[in-house]
């Protein structure tokens, strides 16, 4: 089966059979992209969203027929040697989505039936396409970023529990081949340390905080996804008019701390997804936003960056934006790509 480990790492964690041989490198492409993406560079992994809710009329259910968008995504990406990953994001964007924040508005959908039953039909409907086109083919499914956090936050222990347990069974009945990540969020412990720069030791209080709650679901996913921004620092500062999302040397040392501290409880490997893809050679335009983070994990010098993270536990890194106008790999002076290309011709091996 696949949830029986390949290897250990570290031994911090278990990876999930079909995971390659070194720390991943993935990006966010869009649809009938496989092709040139894998010209451009020898990427891991390509991730799509899918979203617009599940009983609006417009998910993605309805962008193909029949569910047949996650079809064709996972067949191209196959043919072009790359694996595929799907963000499930329906719950917020489901109605009725009553309250006046994300943290209301998604427990007012997990408690409400008619809406659940849609959004198990919709679940089981992803699982069925992927197992028939990927059969023994790795594929990954994030299952709802930003959830995770806001039901720890909410103490919704049980609700969470009940949630997990159902993802995790259709899985096992439709697509056992599937690996399956919840999602990781620091800010679930409501401190987020990008703000309250927290000493190391208090980092490994978060960590523990958020291992506890993880480990509270009594559910075993394969992976877990963390974020760490969905916007470019310069995107932020220059949108926003605000200055406090960048990220400096000790920042990285305390998420390296903070993803070791959970791994060492949990054993759960995870993935760093949604990383922005600025730089700081950008002009802090539209697409053209500044950023540290491509050049702390990929640029020159990054080599003991990556083994720290990786000795963490983290075994892959998915970059791409996560709003209109921040900065992507077509818009970044090809600094990514470069990058990526000289890591994957000597990537970083997991043990």
């Amino acid at each position: 089966m696949r949830r029986t480990a390949l290897k250990l790492l570290l031994p911090l964690v278990t990876v999930p059979i079909g995971w390659p041989s070194h720390l991943v490198l993935g990006l966010t492409d869009p649809p009938g992209d496989a092709a040139t993406l894998e010209r451009t560079a020898p990427l891991d992994m390509r991730y799509q969203y899918l979203s617009s809710g599940v009983n609006t009329g417009r998910g993605w259910s309805t962008w193909n027929p029949n569910g047949s968008f996650v079809t064709l995504y996972v067949n191209e990406s196959i043919a072009a040697h790359v694996i595929p990953v799907f963000t499930y994001y329906q719950l917020l964007q489901s109605t009725p989505s009553a309250g006046t924040d994300e943290l209301h508005r998604d427990l007012s959908n997990l408690r409400n039936r008619a809406t659940m039953r849609a959004y198990w039909a919709d679940w089981s409907l992803l699982l069925r396409r992927v197992a028939a086109a990927a059969g023994s083919h790795l594929v990954i499914v994030h299952v709802e970023p930003d959830a995770g956090g806001y039901l720890e936050q909410a103490n919704a222990t049980a609700l969470a529990r009940a949630f997990a347990h159902k993802l995790i069974a259709l899985r096992d009945q439709l697509a056992p081949h599937v690996v399956l990540a919840w999602h990781l969020s620091v800010w679930g412990t409501k401190e987020d340390p990008t703000y309250s720069k927290p000493s190391l030791a208090h980092m490994d209080v978060l960590a523990a905080k958020s291992a506890r709650f993880y480990e509270s679901l009594h559910a075993h996913f394969d992976l877990v996804f963390n974020d760490i921004a969905d916007r470019d620092s310069g995107f932020y500062r220059v949108i926003y008019g605000n200055p406090n999302t960048a990220w400096g040397p000790a920042d990285f040392r305390r998420h390296d701390v903070y993803i070791a501290g959970f791994t060492r409880r949990t054993h759960v490997p995870v993935v760093i997804w949604q990383i922005p893809l600025g730089n700081t050679m950008l002009n802090d335009t539209w697409g053209h936003f500044r950023d540290t983070r491509v050049q702390w994990w990929l640029g020159p010098g990054s080599g003991p960056h990556l083994r720290a993270t990786r000795n963490a536990g983290v075994i892959g890194l998915l970059f791409g934006g996560g709003a209109g106008g921040t900065t992507s790999a077509k818009t970044d002076g090809g600094l990514f790509f470069r990058l990526a290309r000289t890591y994957l011709a000597h990537p970083l091996a997991l043990n």
